[in-house]
């Protein structure tokens, strides 16, 4: 049940003791080397290296939130672990003019730094660093691809209030598909039903910002991102705008009513901005830290 629980044997022991589960004993060697470069989604990709991927991603929505709600990035102590840390590229306090958007900032902010504490403590001493993490560049690469802006121009995610939503809107669709992806990768049921928790929260979240973005009329801006993302990922439609203004789409669902799922590789499509194989770009331009970093 726990075979596959970090990214060595090493780990797997830090690993357990920091869950709470050391005396269930060693567990045997067969998981990847944490400096492997291994295509997401791979056969034998451990636990930890799973849970590794998402606490990257983790790393980005927590400083989006944190500088956009609080002005200031997370705690340098939050940061440190494996692989290359990197510092964070912009980054500003958002003027929220409406009341309820400046209280869904506020939870979101702290929902996403609570998931970086969760994964940084249920993997100790296998957790990687934050890896450079780019707010600034990447969003005005995003806004220019999906045609919000002219090449040339900039779009600033903590302008104001609309840019902002636009900017979660970008991540959290992406989180719900990254987790429901992963889900059949983790063999370590405690650790599935922790991921299937954070997945339900950022489905919250999606849901949330979706609705925001439908309350201000913002559609055309939110499809435009929406098949910016999907021409990233490779064929197949996984995303889904948030509707027109006679018929909301809250909930991108399948015919079955069933969220969309993305590989660990064509998450990392979508943030390195790249639709080919590639190891870095995009809000990580030095590519995120651990065994699953490689895109689709």
């Amino acid at each position: 049940m726990i075979n596959r629980s970090a990214e060595n044997e090493t780990d797997r022991r830090l690993f357990l003791k920091s869950a709470g589960v050391a005396g269930l004993g060693v567990v045997g060697a067969g998981a990847l080397g944490a400096t492997t470069a291994a295509p997401a989604g791979a056969a034998g990709i451990s636990d930890g290296a799973v849970l590794n991927f998402a606490l990257n991603l983790e790393y980005l929505e927590a400083e989006f939130y944190s500088y956009a709600f609080y002005g200031h990035g997370i705690s340098d102590k939050l940061t440190s672990g494996k692989g290359k840390k990197g510092g964070v590229i912009g980054g500003k306090k958002v003027d929220f003019k409406t009341p309820a958007i400046y209280n869904y900032a506020k939870e979101i902010a702290w929902d996403e730094l609570h998931h970086v504490q969760f994964l940084r403590k249920a993997l100790g001493g296998a957790k990687v660093a934050r890896p450079q993490i780019d707010l600034q560049n990447s969003f005005t690469a995003a806004a220019t691809a999906a045609g919000l802006i002219q090449p040339g121009q900039t779009f600033d995610p903590f302008a104001n209030e609309n840019n902002f939503l636009l900017a979660a809107y970008l991540f959290e669709d992406v989180g719900v598909t990254a987790y429901k992806g992963a889900a059949p990768l983790i063999s370590n049921k405690t650790y599935l039903e922790a991921a299937a928790g954070i997945l339900a929260v950022e489905a919250y979240h999606a849901g949330l910002v979706r609705s925001a973005l439908y309350s201000k009329d913002l559609q055309d801006a939110a499809r435009a991102i929406s098949n910016a993302r999907d021409s990233l990922d490779g064929k197949g439609n996984r995303d889904q705008p948030i509707g027109t203004a006679k018929s909301a789409n809250i909930t991108p669902t399948d015919g079955s009513g069933i969220a969309f799922s993305r590989s660990a590789g064509e998450v990392l499509n979508v943030v390195y901005l790249n639709p080919k194989s590639v190891t870095k770009g995009g809000f990580f331009p030095k590519g995120v830290n651990g065994t699953i970093n490689k895109s689709a």
